[in-house]
């Protein structure tokens, strides 16, 4: 087996997720009391956060080579970013390491892509919304992306960072986004991308009508796989 290596803290809520996941399913693959082998260098996400609403992405990478650079250092054998917007850097982070980084937006566009969807909406901060570092990875596999109105993008960013940072899940901020999700499917997507990894601390599966791709979900299927092959 090997080491699967975290950088977490982007926030400790869904890093808390991705180590309950990986652990399970490595359990359910292997039996037994079979459980994972991680590390986890977690991050202070006020600095994170900081740095993101400053633009300072060459901040950003100096946080995040650092943190990859310690994990191998410490033996993982893969690295994944337990965060969608920080893979705005993730080939920096990459071409900094001798390792695997797991990308959340590849495996994320593979797994619409296994479900046939055409169209697709994306949530999530309004950096990987806007920003065309994830929307690429769909692109290239010939899926459309689409993202909320000005206002929903600004009432999303404003929920995952100052809500969802926090530990808070209101059931107002459930049914703001399920609005949301609602509009997109009348504009045409197939399915919807939860897009951040407190997202799926919020909406599941039973609450949409269209397929939800849960990012965190996917990105621990994707470690798993590579930690166990």
């Amino acid at each position: 087996m090997k080491t699967i290596g975290l950088i977490g803290g982007i926030t400790w809520h869904s890093t808390a997720d991705y180590y309950r996941q990986i652990n399970a399913m490595v359990q359910h693959q292997l039996g037994g009391v079979h459980s994972a082998e991680i590390l986890i260098r977690s991050v202070d996400f006020d600095r994170i956060k900081a740095l993101t609403f400053a633009n300072d992405w060459n901040g950003l990478a100096h946080e995040m080579i650092q943190a990859a650079q310690a994990l191998q250092k410490g033996g993982a054998g893969c690295i994944l970013i337990c965060a969608n917007t920080m893979h705005n850097i993730a080939p920096a982070v990459q071409d900094a390491i001798q390792i695997p980084l797991i990308h959340i937006g590849k495996a994320t566009a593979l797994a619409v892509l296994e479900k046939g969807i055409k169209k697709v909406a994306l949530l999530g901060t309004k950096y990987t919304m806007q920003m065309d570092f994830y929307t690429a990875q769909l692109k290239a596999l010939g899926i459309e992306t689409i993202i909320p109105s000005a206002d929903d993008i600004a009432y999303i960013n404003h929920a995952i960072y100052e809500e969802f940072g926090c530990g808070i899940f209101l059931p107002e901020t459930k049914t703001g986004f399920l609005q949301i999700i609602e509009q997109l499917v009348k504009d045409g997507a197939e399915g919807v991308i939860l897009g951040c990894t407190e997202i799926p601390i919020l909406i599941q599966q039973k609450d949409c009508s269209v397929p939800v791709f849960d990012t965190t979900l996917i990105h621990v299927s994707a470690a798993v796989e590579f930690a166990l092959s």
